[in-house]
């Protein structure tokens, strides 16, 4: 289905909608709905999520995945990992944030960046910014994630950081293990190598990760590559 404007203009329509008669936001909601050809707010957002490369992607997910967004700076992996992260509390998952980049209120603008709100999805996401972020952190973290969690690491290289922490081949491969044993979802926002060059290649792909240290990334069995608005994806094991 094509939509008058990207959804999260769509909402915002419905909030001033809201505001300008005075009822309740779910009704707005489906008074958009209804001018977009469905007759309800619900019914719209999965069509459309359906037919998003963010919600064709999601739909590929199975528990246990290690999943790899790798793109270059500003092209929109961060916000793409939070979309994951929307389609999965959509579907009533949880959600886990980990990050040293950014702050909670950094996510919060991106969510809404993305036209949405977290305080739609009332205790479906949980953010964290520890300094101590490694593999044992998040394991632990998700000890008692329930079957379906989807957990993103932004970014990839950040397990790599100091040099107390395991090597980082050994703690992407005791994350699958634990995201396979606890039928979880593990997102991770990667680097690419400067060396790239967009205009010899149309995406980055595998080759281009960047990695100061050595890592078999079969360990992930899929990937997303970002470049000029538009990804692809493929299987890696």
């Amino acid at each position: 289905m094509k939509l008058s404007a990207p959804i999260y203009l769509l909402k915002r329509r419905a909030k001033r909608l809201a505001r300008e008669q005075d009822i309740p936001l779910n009704e707005a909601l489906d008074r958009i709905a209804l001018q977009e050809g469905c007759k309800t707010w619900s019914l719209l957002a999965s069509r459309h999520a359906a037919i998003t490369p963010v919600g064709k992607l999601f739909g590929r997910l199975a528990p246990g995945d290690l999943v790899l967004i790798g793109a270059r700076p500003g092209q929109g992996k961060t916000l793409m990992s939070l979309e994951l992260a929307v389609e999965a509390m959509r579907s009533g998952s949880r959600s886990v944030f980990f990050t040293l980049e950014y702050t909670e209120k950094d996510i919060r603008d991106r969510f809404r960046t993305i036209g949405w709100d977290l305080d739609h999805f009332d205790g479906l996401f949980s953010f964290d910014c520890s300094d101590t972020i490694n593999a044992d952190h998040i394991m632990r973290t998700l000890t008692s994630a329930p079957r379906g969690t989807l957990a993103v690491v932004d970014y990839l290289q950040l397990l790599d950081q100091k040099r107390e922490n395991p090597p980082l081949a050994d703690q992407v491969r005791a994350l699958k293990t634990f995201a396979l044993g606890r039928e979880l979802v593990i997102v991770f926002v990667s680097q690419i190598d400067r060396s790239y060059d967009p205009s010899k290649k149309p995406y980055p792909d595998m080759h281009d990760i960047r990695l100061p240290n050595p890592l078999d990334l079969e360990l992930f069995s899929k990937a997303c590559f970002l470049n000029n608005g538009k990804l692809r994806v493929e299987a890696v094991s």
